[in-house]
This record gives structure tokens, sequence and C-alpha cells, in this order.
């Protein structure tokens, strides 16, 4: 009896013991360590606190959502790119003028992995916001940023780890 307990248990328990499971859902092989460039603003239209807050929030988002080490330069995983567009265009046209406007950020990116290069990338991340042309852009421009950051980051994060 003692015999079939024990068989019982190791068919119960042992596949659960060859899951690996991550919470965060991330992909990370063999790395330990990314680093992450600074992202200069290149776009035509230069919004001066861009740069630096893409690349923080970057840089935080990466350090909070997975164990990866984050170092200077030389990392098993590195990310490095620039801002190469930000625009306010209409996009809702009520009686001849435009009713809402849109704010789009789009970010280079280049991904290197040092342990796999088959999951190296180069793509660009464009994402949006809208907001009602009643508004001046000037007093809600830092939320839209923030916002449309959030939205980039997590398509960049999960491109290079998630393999979407």
């Amino acid at each position: 009896m003692t015999k079939l307990i024990s068989i019982a248990f190791v068919l119960l328990f042992l596949p659960f013991n060859a899951c690996r499971v991550s919470l965060s859902g991330g992909n990370y092989g063999e790395a330990k360590s990314i680093s992450i460039n600074f992202f200069p603003n290149q776009a035509a239209l230069v919004q001066p606190t861009l740069s630096q807050a893409f690349t923080e929030d970057l840089r935080n988002f990466f350090q909070s959502q997975s164990p990866l080490a984050l170092v200077q330069r030389g990392g098993d995983l590195n990310l490095q790119g620039a801002i190469t567009d930000y625009r306010v265009a209409p996009v809702g046209i009520g009686n001849q003028t435009a009713s809402s406007n849109r704010l789009t950020i789009t970010v280079k990116v280049s991904f290197t992995n040092t342990l796999d290069e088959t999951k190296d990338f180069e793509s660009s991340f464009s994402r949006f916001a809208d907001f009602p042309s009643s508004q001046n852009l000037v007093s809600i421009e830092a939320d839209l940023i923030r916002e449309i950051n959030q939205q980039l980051i997590q398509d960049i994060f999960n491109k290079a780890l998630i393999n979407w």
C-alpha cells in the first residue's frame, strides 16, 4: 500500500516539478543582465523631457518586471534606440473643425541578445493618445506622455522577453 501511495504521489506531482513558471511571463534564457542605453529624441518636434522620461521609465520597467540586473554597458541583453517621431494631428472632424487631436510617439528599438542571436531584432514601436481639441496640449502633455510611454514600454518588453 505504501508503494502505491508513493507511485501516486510521484505521478501526481512530477509534472508540476518539471514546469518552470515565471510570474512576469518573461523568457530570459541564461541572461542575467540588461543594459539600456539612453534614447535620444531625433523627432522633428522635440519635447525637452521626453528622452529622459522614456529612458528612465524603460529601465524601471525592466528592473521591476524581470530578474535581470541593470548594468551600464555590456549586458547579456541590450536595448538601444531613439525617439523618431513626436507629433500632434487632428483626428476627429466635426463642423469643419477638429473635435479631437492625437499625440503620437514612435520609438525605434534595437535589441541584442548576446547569448542567442536569433532573438535580436530592430523594430519601430508607435503608440498614441487622443485628447479633446478644446484642451490645451501643454496642460495634459505630461499625462499623455506617461500613458503612451507605458504602452510603448510594454510593447518593447513583450517583443524582447515574451517573444510576441
